[in-house]
């Protein structure tokens, strides 16, 4: 069984960066409830928020999501695990998620990793994203990634945190044990 997992906003919270952009360069504090529902650019005078993923270095030293690493290290050992992530808009992107992935989740062969522009060429049976337009051309489950700008979403499984994705897989082997036996 193939699992595919995005990596921002799913394995790394871009959401700090934002806000510190914002409070740096706008002089703007920004709480999460003002943009629940919406990325936090798209506040009134935060656009050029956004510029900040352009920038050398702003994938390299993202935080990564609370329980990320111990999980998607147990779907490691039960599943082909694909880490699949846009790299080609960003033009510092790649080499930062590369090194990004190798510091944080080392366990990952390199073969595993996937960058690419449009996610609809990837195939398995799984795929944990926090953008429902990802899903939406993906021919597996899909399992939509708690994230601001998608909490409107219903048409996906909604997983919350890592704690639930790892519940999720559990028991989904439990099922497929089941049946096979």
């Amino acid at each position: 069984m193939r699992i595919i997992i995005d990596m921002d906003e799913v394995m790394a919270d871009n959401f700090p960066s934002f806000h510190r952009a914002a409070e740096e360069r706008f002089g703007r504090v920004v709480r999460p409830e003002e943009y629940r529902g919406k990325k936090l650019y798209d506040l009134p005078g935060l656009a050029e928020v956004r510029n900040v993923l352009y920038e050398k270095g702003h994938f390299r030293h993202l935080p990564v999501i609370e329980n990320a690493v111990e999980v998607v290290r147990e779907l490691y050992e039960h599943y082909e695990v694909y880490i699949v992530t846009t790299a080609t808009e960003f033009r510092y992107s790649f080499l930062d998620k590369y090194e990004w992935l190798e510091e944080h989740f080392p366990f990952i062969h390199h073969s595993r990793i996937v960058f690419c522009g449009d996610k609809s060429i990837v195939h398995g049976d799984f795929m944990i994203d926090d953008k429902a337009k990802n899903l939406d051309s993906f021919e597996g489950v899909g399992l939509l990634f708690t994230s601001s700008p998608n909490l409107n979403e219903r048409r996906y499984h909604r997983v919350n945190n890592w704690l639930e994705v790892r519940d999720y897989f559990r028991q989904e082997r439990k099922g497929r044990i089941a049946q096979e036996g």
